[in-house]
């Protein structure tokens, strides 16, 4: 008998597979935890957005500020005993409810004038970020029916911009942290204990974590936002026969412009383009982020909602949403923009001083008519006035 063979079995095709997909996942795990955890995503947009809003709410408080009394104060229609009333319903609560005092209510609202313009220059972000979401959550819980719904998203991002980093750029807390660090760096050689170094990395990393949830939450907030309302208006029978926007123009309630409305209303193909474009924006925009079309698709949605303030009298709502898309552009976008602006203003600068140049040397162009006493030449050119014609020569006599 021969002898027998000991072959080595190879483990089968789906273990091999299944190792692979799991070493794949595994990858893909430990990638999202270092995306999430490394650090902070995005500091210029959010930046973007805590200045954004903090101007939105700002001019919103000031427009409102001679029917602040009809609108939030003791003299509004929905009165504080009806707020209470809601507030048990809904859980809501507002610092303006407090007291029905009149001098109350003034220094509520010029402690909210103070503390948007504070949060849109970004001082002392991480307090008065809270202290923004407390005033906005305030006003808009006070009177919830007496405003156009703008307000809405601005309470949703002020809530979420309180748990990131939204003061590191563009903010005065950030100029200050630029001249401490310059200040400190010549007394850089002290060293801390082992403790405190774990104890400051351990909160970096939970600040780091919360930034980048509430940032990727924002977003999915505007994803869904744009979905929904794309999605509600295919449901439509006006949307899908492209007239909804015809109805919109010519409702009393959003017309701040009447003759701009009818104006609009009057391009029947231009409305029905717009309407289908419309839809197809908001149901498209969630699937076109990571990739460059979604920067053709926010600058038709930026005049989508320019065109909404201006025709339908919604500033503050078009304002939130123009605000609100600019967390979906990257950091390198902002950190270009300065660039950018110089190299304009340079080239507008070269080319005014080029055009003065030119100016300056067409009227220095010396006369080229003959000298007095001096001999003209024998042959003259004498111009012919006439388009397209050509010059012909003139003899003249020579001086005996």
């Amino acid at each position: 008998m021969g002898n027998d063979h000991v072959v080595p079995q190879s483990p089968p095709a789906s273990a091999a597979s299944q190792d692979s997909t799991c070493r794949k996942s595994s990858g893909t795990v430990q990638r999202l935890i270092t995306l999430v955890t490394d650090r902070p995503v995005s500091l210029y947009a959010v930046s973007v957005l805590r200045a954004g809003y903090g101007l939105l709410y700002l001019l919103f408080l000031l427009r409102e500020f001679p029917h602040r009394h009809e609108i939030w104060g003791p003299a509004s229609p929905w009165s504080p005993t009806l707020a209470r009333q809601l507030f048990d319903q809904t859980g809501w609560s507002s610092v303006l409810a407090l007291s029905d005092s009149r001098a109350y209510f003034e220094l509520c609202y010029v402690m909210a004038l103070l503390t948007s313009a504070l949060f849109m220059l970004g001082w002392r972000t991480r307090v008065v970020s809270v202290l923004f979401a407390v005033v906005v959550t305030s006003f808009h819980a006070r009177s919830i029916f007496m405003t156009d719904g703008g307000d809405n998203l601005i309470l949703l991002m002020a809530v979420y911009l309180a748990l990131t980093a939204c003061g590191r750029r563009w903010s005065l807390d950030a100029r200050r942290n630029r001249v401490k660090a310059a200040r400190a760096g010549s007394a850089a050689g002290r060293t801390k204990h082992p403790y405190l170094l774990q104890l400051g990395e351990a909160r970096g990393t939970a600040m780091t974590v919360v930034h980048n949830c509430a940032l990727f939450v924002m977003a999915a907030e505007v994803c869904f936002l744009y979905g929904s309302a794309g999605l509600y208006k295919v449901q439509g029978a006006s949307w899908g026969s492209g007239t909804a926007l015809h109805y919109v123009l010519n409702l009393e309630l959003f017309q701040p412009w009447p003759m701009l409305s009818h104006f609009a209303d009057e391009h029947t193909i231009l409305i029905a383009i717009a309407t289908y474009t419309t839809v197809l924006l908001q149901v498209a925009f969630p699937f076109v982020l990571f990739g460059r079309l979604k920067y053709p698709v926010l600058v038709m949605l930026l005049g989508m909602h320019i065109g909404i303030a201006v025709i339908m009298g919604l500033p503050l709502f078009s304002g939130a949403m123009i605000v609100a898309d600019a967390v979906f552009l990257p950091d390198r976008f902002y950190t270009s923009l300065p660039g950018l602006c110089r190299r304009a203003v340079r080239r507008t600068g070269m080319w005014r001083s080029a055009s003065a140049e030119r100016g300056a040397g067409a009227s220095s162009v010396p006369s080229q008519g003959r000298h007095p006493g001096m001999p003209g030449p024998r042959n003259q050119i004498v111009p012919d006035d006439r388009e397209g014609s050509v010059p012909t020569t003139e003899a003249t006599p020579a001086r005996g």
